[in-house]
């Protein structure tokens, strides 16, 4: 695949010397149809006591946009700690998904979230949360996410906001916004990444069983089948040989003469069929495999780089460190099994 960009890349690289937020206050949004998933991500996130990373971890609190109980998607009902004068006193505020799209947001919400702002909080939204942010006025002049399902309407109502549609999240330093709801855990993982560094962001994500970062975007997690059944019936075979042969060094040429298609043609209906290139399909897919044999197996790294398509150690940790912001070693100390000693040798000679 030489001459095929590799790199898809999602979110900054982590600082080279992460501290602690100077104000470690996390304040969540809650409102009268609030979205359990996305407020729950923020709860695990940032709520729970986690005195193994020490002081100066995040502390909690939850804001209510209006008074009285709440009610909350399942048949919930909830008190919060607060109102919106609680906002004044956060560092990061986070606005877990909104109760529809085209549901106005309360000018006092806006004003609160405008102050906070300016006052130096960090406001993050998950899903359908950055209606609220774009409301407030937020994102004008920033580039932006959503649900991919939302992605047109966001740009209609808000044209002077630079709609970005096939990512998972979008750091703008002290504006951040996630795609999807899942998606919010892979931007407060890169907040967590950016406030205390990447060995706490794993932590974190082991404890929730999550992948540390994902590869891809979100154009990957969108239903869509191959246009047509003959075209089904070219690339399906083509995508599994290959998945199964991820050390071969495929060209557009050779694929595209593969299934009979120009090199135009294939490269448009590939996408189609899998939301991305074939030179990034490739690399999500060796790195997947990569992963998977450092989490399942004793192999060594020369051989996880062979069998993963990588070839050589050194490529291996480049796609690592680009892509997952850690080495191959330290994810599997992170997420495999306890290696042998001839094993842990080996590793420790491929760094």
């Amino acid at each position: 695949m030489a001459g095929l960009p590799y790199m898809l890349k999602i979110m900054p690289k982590p600082s080279a010397t992460p501290k602690s937020p100077a104000n470690p206050l996390v304040v969540a949004l809650a409102y009268d149809g609030l979205c359990t998933f996305e407020f729950g991500v923020a709860v695990e996130m940032f709520g729970l006591p986690r005195p193994e990373m020490g002081e100066g971890w995040y502390r909690f609190a939850v804001a209510a946009i209006e008074p009285g109980e709440l009610r909350a998607t399942g048949g919930i009902r909830m008190m919060a700690d607060g109102g919106l004068d609680l906002l004044a006193e956060a560092g990061t505020i986070i606005v877990p998904g909104w109760r529809g799209s085209d549901t106005p947001v309360p000018e006092a919400l806006c004003q609160a979230l405008r102050a906070a702002h300016a006052g130096g909080a960090r406001v993050l939204s998950i899903c359908s949360g950055v209606f609220v942010l774009a409301a407030a006025g937020l994102l004008s002049g920033l580039r932006a996410t959503t649900h991919w399902r939302y992605t047109d309407k966001l740009k209609a109502a808000y044209p002077d906001v630079e709609v970005v549609p096939d990512v998972l999240y979008v750091d703008s330093g002290t504006v951040l916004t996630s795609a999807g709801s899942a998606a919010g855990i892979d931007l407060c993982l890169h907040l967590i990444r950016r406030d205390f560094g990447s060995e706490a962001a794993n932590r974190v994500a082991r404890r929730l069983v999550v992948p540390p970062h994902r590869d891809g975007g979100q154009a990957q997690y969108i239903e869509k089948a191959v246009p047509e059944v003959h075209e089904s019936a070219r690339l399906g075979p083509l995508i599994d040989r290959m998945r199964a042969q991820l050390g071969e060094d495929f060209s557009i040429a050779a694929l595209a003469r593969s299934v009979g298609m120009s090199e135009r043609t294939f490269l448009r209906r590939f996408e189609a069929a899998t939301g991305t290139t074939p030179a990034r399909w490739l690399l999500g897919e060796r790195l997947a495999r990569a992963r998977q044999l450092l989490e399942e197996s004793t192999l060594g790294m020369e051989q996880v780089a062979e069998t993963s398509g990588f070839g050589s150690t050194q490529t291996l940790r480049h796609h690592f460190r680009q892509q997952l912001s850690t080495t191959p070693a330290a994810y599997r100390a992170m997420f495999g099994r306890p290696p042998t000693p001839a094993s842990a040798l080996a590793d420790a000679s491929a760094e």
